[in-house]
């Protein structure tokens, strides 16, 4: 995004008089965390019925008119860091990585090195700007902590490609992850909305499409139990953040090592992350228009905790 948008809402609630209006627009704008929200209005991004506010503490009134002006992000000087890749396809329109734990997707204001961005910048001169200045090449994400394939675009025409086939549901994105419990059922699919959690603003929560949760929507397949555990497929149909830590914490079968929405239980193995890994990427080719299929090898502590599973509940 290059140029400033503006988002206008207005209170039509009595509930809402007593509310500060930095916690008002919180609650409205579940994408933009508390503190981003108070540095738009200390900068005089904020209008109430038409006159600038700065303040955060101001108390909103029921029909009042608010106008927030969200400015354009300041692009990051992004380097280039020689950092090894493990490459799983590569031709002059795509690549298709294997993410290892811990490295972050993107640069971000006091994460600017050692992202997998600045990896691709080192390993390709042609990823200037695609897909935005911010996130050059990078058509979805990954959380730092899962590991597996994503996919790169080495063009403009295939950045829009791959995005489109995205929103349209035909790219096919397939992870595997290690929960703790057993499902009574053999498969089934989440439909619940994600947004932003309303107290902890870093984590996502299932929230109402009325309190701007977005759809999302995950399909699901036990492939193994392994006692109190079991190793499930996970198919995304949406892509939100965190959508399968989410969606499965919620059903009652959290990631095992997820410690933001899991149990927080040892299982006696060193994970590197959460129990979580994109397994498998099949997608249209973006020039050729073949049919790409990649697979992601599983990383070895993943291996060894499913394992050590099958070892306790005696099926090793």
């Amino acid at each position: 995004m290059t140029d400033e948008s503006s988002i206008i809402l207005e209170v039509n609630s009595e509930d809402e008089i007593t509310k500060r209006l930095d916690i008002w627009l919180s609650q409205q704008m579940l994408d933009l965390s508390r503190s981003h929200i108070q540095k738009l209005i200390s900068q005089g991004n904020v209008k109430v019925n038409e006159q600038l506010c700065t303040s955060k503490k101001a108390i909103v009134q029921k029909g009042d008119k608010i106008i927030v002006t969200i400015p354009p992000p300041t692009p990051l000087a992004i380097e280039a860091n020689d950092i090894p890749l493990d490459i799983l396809y590569e031709d002059d329109a795509l690549l298709i990585i294997n993410k290892p734990a811990g490295l972050v997707v993107h640069p971000a204001p006091g994460h600017s090195e050692g992202t997998l961005v600045n990896a691709l910048l080192a390993h390709c001169d042609s990823l200037a700007g695609i897909g935005g200045v911010q996130r050059p090449g990078i058509v979805h994400r990954l959380d730092k902590d899962t590991t597996g394939a994503i996919m790169v675009a080495k063009t403009d025409q295939a950045y829009q490609h791959l995005q489109a086939q995205l929103q349209a549901k035909t790219a096919r994105r397939e992870y595997l992850g290690v929960v703790y419990g057993s499902p009574k059922t053999d498969s089934g699919t989440i439909d619940l909305p994600i947004g932003r959690h309303r107290i902890d603003r870093k984590k996502m929560a299932v929230t109402p499409v009325e309190r701007g949760g977005k759809i999302a929507v995950t399909h699901w397949e036990v492939k193994e139990r392994l006692g109190n555990f079991s190793m499930m497929l996970f198919r995304l149909e949406t892509g939100r953040t965190h959508q399968i830590r989410v969606h499965s914490a919620k059903i009652g079968y959290p990631i095992v090592g997820d410690t933001i929405y899991g149990k927080g239980r040892s299982v006696g193995v060193n994970l590197n992350g959460q129990a979580l890994h994109a397994w498998r990427l099949e997608l249209e080719h973006p020039v050729s228009g073949e049919l790409v299929e990649a697979i992601a090898p599983l990383p070895e502590d993943f291996l060894t905790l499913v394992e050590v599973l099958r070892r306790r509940s005696g099926l090793s």
